[in-house]
C-alpha cells in the first residue's frame, strides 16, 4: 500500500512556470496597492518557481528586509496554492534580498568554520527556513564541512562539523 501523504511528486517545468505566473499576478496587485513600481522576473531553478521583484532606487527597501521577504513569500505561496490547488515551494526575491541573505549565511558559516578550526567539535547555527538551510548545506560543503539539520518546524537548525 502506498501512503499518498509521504509520496513526493516533482512538479513539471510547465507547472512551475504557471506557479510563477500566478505569483506574479498576485505580487503585481500588492505592488499596485502599495503604489510601488517594480519589474517582476520569473524563472525555474532547481525544481522551484523563482520570482524576483526589482525596482529603481530604494522603492523596495522596506520590502526587502529578510522577515518581510519571508512573510511575503508565504503569502504568495498561499495565493498560488489557492489558485492552483497544489502546494508551492516558490522562492521570492525582493530587490536582491536572496543574494544579500546568501552573503550573510556565508559569513555565518565562515565564523562557524573558524570555531571548528579553533577546536570546537561542532557549531550550531540559528533556526532558519528550509531554503536557507539548503544554502547553508551547500556553503558548508564548499568549506569542506559536514552539515546536518536538527529539530522540528520553526526550531529546525543546522549543525556543522569537520569531516
Amino acid at each position: 500500500m502506498t501512503d499518498n501523504l509521504t509520496e513526493t511528486v516533482e512538479p513539471t517545468v510547465a507547472q512551475l512556470e504557471n506557479e510563477g505566473d500566478v505569483a506574479a499576478d498576485y505580487l503585481e496587485e500588492l505592488l499596485d496597492i502599495a503604489d510601488i513600481d517594480g519589474d517582476l522576473n520569473l524563472d525555474v531553478r532547481q525544481g522551484r518557481a523563482y520570482v524576483s521583484v526589482e525596482a529603481e532606487g530604494d522603492a523596495l527597501a522596506l520590502l526587502s528586509a529578510p522577515d518581510t521577504v519571508q512573510a511575503l513569500q508565504e503569502l504568495t505561496r498561499l495565493a498560488v496554492q489557492n489558485k492552483t490547488g497544489s502546494f508551492s515551494r516558490l522562492i521570492l526575491d525582493i530587490g536582491g534580498s536572496r543574494d544579500t541573505r546568501r552573503r550573510q549565511l556565508e559569513t555565518l558559516v565562515s565564523a562557524a568554520a573558524a570555531k571548528l578550526e579553533d577546536g570546537a567539535s561542532q557549531a550550531s547555527l540559528p533556526a532558519m527556513s528550509s531554503y536557507e538551510r539548503k544554502l547553508v548545506h551547500d556553503i558548508a560543503a564548499d568549506h569542506g564541512l559536514v552539515s546536518e539539520s536538527y529539530g522540528e518546524g520553526a526550531d529546525r537548525h543546522t549543525v556543522l562539523r569537520r569531516h
